[in-house]
């Protein structure tokens, strides 16, 4: 399964059925396990944990030592879930010390080409990151996300789960989860209802975030004012909860 024009290294750890194709490159402390297809020209370097049935395509680079100009090459990691599609030319680097010191990417995840992923970065499971995004380092972005191509996320902001951006956005604070949003710098521009039709919500909780985002943006409230008037409901479900606590949990403010 592995091209004899492969190079691996002996303490590269990997499943018997992973494939890796000619002229690509695992280095140590690299794990794959079952299922997993390397492509051609493939530079994979550790220490790096990579799970099932991932699919990495030609020119990728994974693993690599950050950006970041404190790293002095300390021992940092990067853990990949299982059934990712990382297509051609996407980089991911390991984390650093000053945070985690990992990289984390879920589960299901579908990154397009030319997408960065910065070190100390967790993306959560069935997001899609369209061609030429970015993120930079200690970027967290929840579930089910979408950012158009070309968009780019400044360090240490959060993207919530269910959010999306358009094209060439530039997001610069923290995007509450369901929201849509748009520009250089970013701003909201509705919430995500199409795709919550698409993931059969309930229309209760539909029709509740929808007043809820009308509370935060619409009616001249500070952040404090809207959720305080939010929560005032007695019947907060699931998914407005989870809106709720992506607006609390911000720590650059965020996107209005």
């Amino acid at each position: 399964m592995i091209h004899p024009q492969a190079i691996v290294d002996s303490k590269a750890e990997l499943a018997p059925d992973v494939e890796v194709g000619p002229w690509s490159f695992i280095g140590p402390g690299v794990q794959i396990d079952s299922g997993t297809v390397i492509g051609p020209h493939t530079v994979i370097k550790g220490p790096t944990q990579i799970g099932k049935n991932n699919k990495i395509f030609q020119f990728s680079s994974i693993g690599e030592d950050c950006q970041d100009k404190k790293y002095a090459g300390e021992p940092t990691r990067l853990e990949i879930g299982d059934d990712n599609v990382i297509r051609e030319y996407v980089t991911i680097h390991r984390g650093t010390v000053q945070d985690q010191g990992v990289t984390s990417i879920g589960n299901d995840n579908l990154l397009m080409a030319y997408v960065h992923i910065g070190h100390d970065c967790i993306v959560g499971n069935h997001v899609v990151l369209a061609n030429y995004s970015a993120l930079a380092g200690h970027v967290i972005v929840g579930d089910y996300v979408i950012l158009g191509g070309m968009t780019g996320v400044h360090q240490f902001c959060s993207v919530g789960a269910y959010s999306m951006s358009s094209i060439s956005s530039v997001i610069v604070n923290d995007v509450p989860a369901f929201l849509m949003v748009q520009g250089n710098n970013a701003t909201a521009r509705g919430m995500n209802f199409e795709g919550m039709r698409r993931k059969g919500f309930a229309a209760e909780d539909i029709q509740a975030l929808r007043q809820a985002y009308k509370t935060v943006y619409r009616k001249g409230l500070t952040v404090k004012q809207a959720l305080s008037e939010i929560e005032s409901s007695k019947d907060i479900g699931e998914r407005l909860q989870l809106f709720i606590d992506s607006i609390k949990s911000s720590k650059r403010g965020i996107v209005r």
